[in-house]
């Protein structure tokens, strides 16, 4: 239930709790780096340091400026460094360089130099350990630097300052971290290294840290919750805008704009809104087209139909064989319009299946033009077939035979002023080329792309077709698309046009051949 709840938050109030979220958890990771880790760290750091200057001076033991050397390593990083002589039962201090000693004057004992060598020998030749020292602070100027005012709680939590005397003295407490190294030499005799350094207390830095970072965290969480809601609000408009445009759009309200900018995604999601309203607008055109022309198409033949029967019923002499034919033609149209819009329909949903077979394209076209006899002599058409040679094609040959037919049919629709239309079959690298050419007023450039939409007129003027129903064209685009074929058209304004598809040719014999005299004797 909380999931759903989430999902259904608006997108700004999303993103302001993901950048909250991220800025918590950033003051988080700085709070235990700085106050708990804080301790571990300074002491790591501080190891490496001492362990990388016992490297260097252990690498130069023999040098004839060791002197210098361990005074200008004991100066950069803040060290005491001491080495020994070993090679006698009592220590002798070779070098001695403090740079780190609070009091002064707070060189190793004897002692303490021979429970370091121990702890080297014990541990593979080097140590590395902490001890805390004790010292009392005797001189008034070494008093005054490092101990200076001190604050002290009283009993009450409060706390107030302490003013120390000018003579004075105290025990002062300090941790040490202590490196000791045994170096042999050459001569069968060693020197003991020593490296001090003092472990500054970190609790004084936790509890300045602490309050700094408490600060820092107000500040950062305020500025946060202000920085996420305005860019929240900045990247979620834009979106927001076009969401109340694309409920418009969904009310048919094709004039609508979408104007989302500022980022790269939502640039190309407003690009693609306004390429979709503006191919819904030419889909809605279209299908107020589609069904003013077919209102068109079916109110005809309808009132002819009528026309005539009631002619027929009313007066005497009329019921002739030209009125009966004319009134059997017009159903035919009805009837050949309805198939057209249930063929398209079904090759539009993809549920017709090919029955391809091996047969003869020339024979088919040439069965074809037969039907047009009729026509070629009663209106003086000029339909003829170009052909060099019996092409075999493989295919559905009653779905290929319907796409010769429509295509013919749009070109003596579309005839020119000489009725002639011409077919031409030509052979090139293995496919046939079938190219429907008439000589009628063209098609302009910009409305090639349309012309195989359904009922789509160049001129927009719906005219009652020479023969066919005027969805030829979509049904042979989808036809040729089901074959995988090549198709197209190309036209010249007032020259005429030529649509054209191509398939590739096959042996005959590859497949049985769908031969049409077996048909016929069946």
């Amino acid at each position: 239930m909380k999931q759903t709840k989430w999902k259904l938050l608006p997108l700004k109030y999303k993103l302001a709790a993901y950048f909250l979220v991220i800025v918590c958890v950033m003051l988080v990771l700085l709070w235990i780096f700085q106050i708990v880790f804080l301790e571990g760290f300074y002491k790591s750091i501080k190891s490496t340091r001492v362990e990388q200057s016992a490297k260097q001076i252990s690498v130069s033991i023999k040098n004839n400026n060791l002197e210098d050397i361990v005074d200008n390593i004991s100066r950069k990083n803040g060290l005491s460094v001491y080495v020994y002589d070993t090679s006698s039962p009592i220590f002798l201090k070779k070098y001695s360089c403090e740079y780190n000693n609070p009091i002064g004057g707070g060189d190793f004992q004897e002692h303490q130099a021979y429970k370091y060598y121990r702890e080297a020998l014990n541990h593979g030749g080097t140590f590395l350990g902490t001890t805390t020292t004790t010292a009392e602070i005797k001189n008034t100027k070494d008093f005054q630097e490092i101990i200076g005012k001190q604050s002290t709680e009283d009993s009450k939590g409060s706390s107030k300052e302490v003013i120390l005397p000018k003579e004075a003295s105290m025990n002062y407490r300090y941790d040490n971290m202590v490196y000791a190294e045994i170096i042999p030499l050459d001569n069968n005799s060693e020197y003991l290294l020593l490296i001090n350094s003092m472990i500054t207390p970190v609790s004084s830095v936790v509890d300045t840290l602490r309050i700094q970072l408490i600060i820092v965290s107000v500040i950062l969480f305020l500025f946060a919750i202000i920085l996420s809601l305005y860019a929240a609000m900045r990247i979620s408009r834009p979106l927001s805008d076009m969401t109340k445009s694309a409920k418009e759009l969904a009310k048919q309200n094709y004039h609508v704009e979408f104007n989302g900018s500022g980022y790269l995604e939502v640039k190309e999601l407003n690009d693609t809104l306004n390429y979709a309203r503006t191919e819904l607008s030419k889909v809605e055109d279209l299908r107020q087209e589609l069904i003013a022309n077919i209102s068109h198409d079916l109110r005809t033949p309808l009132t002819m139909i009528t026309g005539y029967a009631e002619v027929m019923r009313d007066l005497p002499g009329e019921n002739t064989p030209e009125n009966v034919q004319i009134i059997i033609d017009e159903a035919s149209r009805l009837s050949s319009l309805v198939t057209d819009l249930l063929d398209l329909s079904k090759l539009q949903a993809g549920t017709i299946k090919l029955e391809q077979t091996v047969f003869s394209l020339t024979d088919s076209i040439n069965d074809i033009f037969r039907r047009y006899a009729k026509l070629k002599e009663q209106d003086g058409y000029n339909i003829t077939f170009e052909s060099d040679e019996n092409v075999y094609v493989y295919g559905d040959e009653l779905k290929l035979s319907q796409v010769i037919y429509n295509l013919t049919n749009n070109a003596i629709n579309y005839a020119g002023d000489d009725k002639t239309v011409i077919v031409c079959q030509t052979v090139k690298d293995g496919a046939v080329r079938i190219e429907v050419i008439d000589h009628g007023d063209g098609i302009p450039q910009d409305k090639l792309e349309y012309i195989w939409d359904r009922y789509y007129k160049v001129d927009k003027e719906h005219k009652r077709a020479v023969i066919g129903t005027g969805l030829g064209l979509s049904i042979v685009k989808k036809i040729l698309e089901l074959h995988h074929a090549q198709y197209g058209v190309t036209s010249v304004e007032g020259q005429g046009s030529t649509f054209w598809f191509e398939l590739p040719c096959t042996d005959p014999k590859s497949k049985p051949q769908n031969n049409r005299q077996s048909k016929s004797k069946n």
